[in-house]
């Protein structure tokens, strides 16, 4: 069959998405671009928050129109949606035909070729059923020169406004020489970028202390495996990024000097009832600490405004620490209420306008951070790995201090004489203009 799938949400998602991908191609399915052209259509949901929810909703609506106007024989709804709504999903969207959760990727050729009679089956087995994958486990390449790579599948912690170890289950860490084996392996198919995700990477291995020494030891061998290798590491929390983790990273040239520690929030009383087990003080000399050990480095965050209880004195407080520990990367997310959130039970809901204020407040002063902060490499020479040519004569890329998809980008333009330039390439970069949040250069 002519297979299209969509993915939607968070680079774990991504990874489900190839999985699934390689198991249809496995079985002999074919993968089109071209919705219209495809027999099967299949879309892995997110529902993290309530934005994404409804866009997975409108995602499966739209492709549900291909059943009348295209060659779509079948529509199944995978992933984060069914898991969360259960079969309550089943009469909210009748279009669909088949219903995954998320430990259910494994039955996606069966979902494809059973016979269905009666309502849409809804097949939602505990998530802790599913093995996280492993070497043996059939994946798409991913396009371009940059590749997730899975470390880990759900999470042990409890933080009041998560859903995630609902959906994904307990703390499940692959085994080390397994990951390896798979870098080793995109490595060799040209992948010039490894990207660790997990829920929580910097808690790999704490559920196998027995066999595995964690992600320190994982990057250090990860980096041995190529020079031409950059690998970077996602999804941190402050409370599990160790001085072993930083001083790692400090000590190996390919390993990105870029953290990504969502914080939350810094006023206490928030962070006590999100359930996030740090104090202020923590935030403050963990970030100190990383730019005094390597004042190159990069830092990402992501908080949340209109959390219940928040008080102005507690977004003033969030709005000083950003202002005075500056981040060169900044997500704002305005607090997304849910009946089954611990959360929601909270007292002191904050008016979503009000919320949506805060935030607007927020990323205004993080452009002018993000802006003066890209000053600092105008005039310098750096690698950029360059990931699409959108037209002749322009390249778009990454440094080691931005990340896929969630950063800025570096747009290069090629000069006369210049060296050759390809997709997948470092090349050597001079800024030579800064924006907001991207770069602009040339090469060397």
């Amino acid at each position: 069959m002519q297979i299209h799938l969509i993915n939607l949400g968070c680079a774990r998602n991504q990874v489900d998405s190839e999985i699934m991908t390689g198991r249809l191609a496995q079985a002999g399915h074919d993968v089109t671009d071209d919705p219209a052209q495809a027999e099967a259509i299949i879309i892995n949901t997110c529902c993290f928050i309530e934005d994404a929810a409804n866009e997975s909703i409108d995602t499966i609506l739209a492709a549900a129109a291909f059943k009348e106007t295209g060659c779509c024989r079948r529509l199944i709804v995978a992933g984060c949606l069914p898991e969360r709504y259960r079969e309550a999903v089943r009469d909210a969207l009748p279009e669909a035909d088949f219903f995954l959760g998320t430990g259910a990727y494994d039955r996606i050729v069966e979902a494809l070729a059973e016979e269905i009679e009666g309502p849409a089956p809804c097949l939602l087995p505990d998530p802790d059923s599913l093995a996280p994958q492993t070497t043996d486990t059939p994946r798409a390449r991913p396009q371009g020169p940059m590749a997730y790579l899975k470390i880990a599948e759900g999470c042990d912690r409890q933080c009041t406004f998560c859903i995630i170890p609902r959906l994904r289950g307990r703390q499940k860490s692959r085994p080390l020489q397994d990951i390896l084996q798979e870098a080793r392996k995109m490595v060799a198919a040209g992948i010039k970028e490894l990207v660790l995700v997990g829920q929580e990477t910097t808690r790999y291995g704490a559920d196998r202390p027995s066999e595995d020494k964690g992600l320190a030891d994982l990057l250090a061998q990860l980096s041995a495996l190529s020079e031409d290798l950059w690998i970077r590491f996602m999804y941190g929390h402050p409370d599990s990024l160790s001085d072993t983790i930083l001083q790692t990273v400090a000590s190996h040239a390919n390993l990105c000097p870029y953290f990504d520690i969502p914080i939350q929030h810094v006023s206490a009383a928030v962070l006590r009832r999100m359930g996030r087990p740090y104090d202020p003080s923590r935030i403050t000399q963990l970030v100190r600490h990383i730019r005094a050990s390597m004042p190159e480095a990069a830092l990402r965050t992501t908080v949340i405004v209109g959390f219940p209880g928040e008080t102005d004195d507690d977004f003033d407080e969030l709005r000083h620490f950003i202002e005075t520990v500056p981040f060169d990367h900044l997500g704002v997310f305005t607090y997304s209420d849910a009946d089954d959130l611990a959360s929601h039970r909270l007292p002191d809901h904050v008016p979503p306008d009000v919320a949506q204020r805060r935030r607007d407040i927020l990323m205004e002063r993080q452009m002018g951070i993000s802006e003066a902060l890209n000053q600092k490499y105008l005039g310098r020479h750096i690698d950029v790995l360059l990931e699409e040519s959108p037209e002749s004569g322009l390249f778009i890329g990454r440094t080691m201090f931005q990340a896929p998809e969630v950063d800025g980008l570096t747009y290069v333009r090629p000069i006369t004489p210049g060296p050759p330039m390809a997709v997948g390439q470092f090349v050597r970069t001079r800024i030579v203009d800064t924006l907001e949040y991207d770069l602009v250069g040339e090469p060397e």
